[in-house]
């Protein structure tokens, strides 16, 4: 017994030497890709679109003004060259997006000279060399959304269906009621690189017809994924998604009082809409939510990204996380060759599995843009990550409604120990894991029972039990 317990920790210890000896080659490898992979995009860029398009890792060097203007300093010319649709908070820009140290860099410990702070005139510069940035106040008029897609990005009828109509709201799936006279609502918010038919193809069909008759369901399609509107100078902030959801569901809809479902990054977009209708607010459900609870010492931006994107080889949605967190180049090479072609790969996909694989999960994957990728991705998951114990807190402290987590005990990507760490900041919140589900099948696969188990906390939140706090283990086949 002793023997089979040290040749299995032997193989263990073994295993993840090798891991780190092989994910150390493959990512300095992909340090210097992306590097030469920027310059040819520059080039790509400038012959197809006619200018020079500014990136994160780049010499020209971007600042936000007070303004909300995005400018660019290179070579002694300073230029607008994003607008938002909001004002920006400096906070709401995640520094991920342009510190993001190489490998190699960080093992040799040289980035600690390399990050800079300046402050000039209230706005916050990230540097990395020293570079001079003139701040010009333009006086320019609010942003509209670029009906154009960039030639990267997928042009077909559906991913830009939000073009056709000159539609500037999010897309919007309701059932259920039809009138205003509902009890109460549902709002549904998906994860990253995802759609709402993740919830329309798996729960609205296994909702019973009396939730039918007292709910009104919405599941939305987030900025920039799936058939939502996918702007090319948007920042994807929180602000900018929030605000998107309000104009998109909440006020024409008249919505009052509501109940939330989120999944993994939907988690965060959740909380901070519970945080702003406190009273609103009957019940959450959360699944996977990504809550790393950061060290004293650490900057929050850099410790969430160190810990969704580990740049491991192993497991493989790790890998997969770390190229679109790490890599800008790479990742818009990756959106170009699967998002853009998407419905070769649909067709190849159904011709091999033989029509066995759900399509809505190839589409909530395909059916996004690098632009909205790369920036919800560092603006909501990284850059969110110092205001979570105050979204937490504010939940705790501010509302009385019921707080549900669900988790696959195989998820790879979001670990267990996220839903404990959100529960020991709302102790009333009550934790389920699932047994032998991951990320993706938590909700998939066992929509008939996680139907049900949604129907029973609206049921109880509706009638005002709130009962104590539990942390359950349930095995589900």
């Amino acid at each position: 017994m002793a023997v089979m317990y040290k040749t299995k920790s032997f193989l263990s210890l073994t295993g993840r030497v090798v891991n780190k000896a092989v994910s150390f080659i493959v990512f300095s490898f992909l340090d210097l890709l992306d590097f030469v992979l920027c310059f040819v995009y520059k080039v790509v860029d400038f012959f197809i679109e006619a200018e020079w398009k500014p990136c994160y890792c780049s010499s020209a060097k971007e600042a936000i003004t007070s303004s909300g203007k995005i400018l660019v300093s290179e070579q002694g010319e300073s230029k607008i060259v994003r607008l938002t649709s909001t004002k920006l908070h400096l906070e709401e820009i995640s520094d991920t997006l342009y510190t993001r140290p190489s490998l190699v860099s960080e093992v040799s410990k040289l980035t600690v000279n390399e990050l800079k702070r300046l402050k000039v005139d209230g706005t916050i510069i990230q540097s990395c060399e020293k570079i001079k940035i003139e701040m010009l106040q333009g006086k320019i008029g609010g942003q509209q959304f670029h009906p154009i897609p960039r030639w990267s990005d997928c042009d077909c009828k559906f991913c830009n269906s939000w073009t056709s109509c000159s539609r500037d709201t999010l897309f919007v799936k309701a059932e259920g009621r039809k009138d205003h006279k509902a009890r109460e609502d549902v709002l549904f918010i998906h994860g990253f690189i995802s759609s709402s038919a993740f919830w329309t193809e798996t729960l609205f069909p296994n909702f019973s017809t009396a939730a039918k008759s007292k709910y009104r369901l919405f599941a939305i399609d987030l900025l920039g994924f799936g058939r939502s509107p996918k702007p090319t100078d948007s920042l994807y902030t929180l602000r900018e998604h929030l605000d998107m959801i309000e104009k998109s569901v909440i006020e024409p809809n008249k919505v009052k009082s509501f109940h939330i479902v989120a999944h993994s990054l939907g988690c965060i977009l959740a909380l901070a809409l519970a945080v702003k209708y406190p009273k609103s607010i009957k019940s959450l459900t959360l699944l996977a939510p990504p809550y790393f609870p950061v060290p004293k010492g650490e900057q929050a931006t850099q410790y969430m990204m160190r810990r969704v994107a580990p740049r491991q080889v192993w497991p493989l949605i790790a890998f997969g996380a770390s190229m679109a967190c790490w890599y800008e180049h790479i990742s818009r090479t990756i959106c170009l060759l699967i998002c853009k072609n998407h419905r070769l790969w649909e067709f190849l996909t159904k011709l091999v599995t033989r029509n066995r694989i759900r399509t809505f999960l190839l589409e909530g994957f395909f059916c996004h843009t690098h632009n909205a990728a790369w920036h919800t991705l560092h603006n909501i998951i990284c850059g969110t990550a110092s205001k979570l114990d105050g979204y937490l807190d504010a939940v705790r402290d501010r509302l009385k409604c019921d707080v549900h987590i669900f988790h696959g005990r195989d998820d790879e990507l979001i670990p267990v120990e996220c839903s404990h760490n959100v529960q020991s900041r709302i102790p009333r919140a009550k934790v389920k894991v699932v047994e032998n589900k991951d990320h993706i099948t938590i909700v998939v696969g066992r929509q008939k029972t996680f139907a049900r188990e949604l129907e029973e906390i609206w049921k109880g939140s509706s009638s005002g039990h709130h009962s104590a706090s539990c942390d359950y283990t349930q095995n589900h086949q």
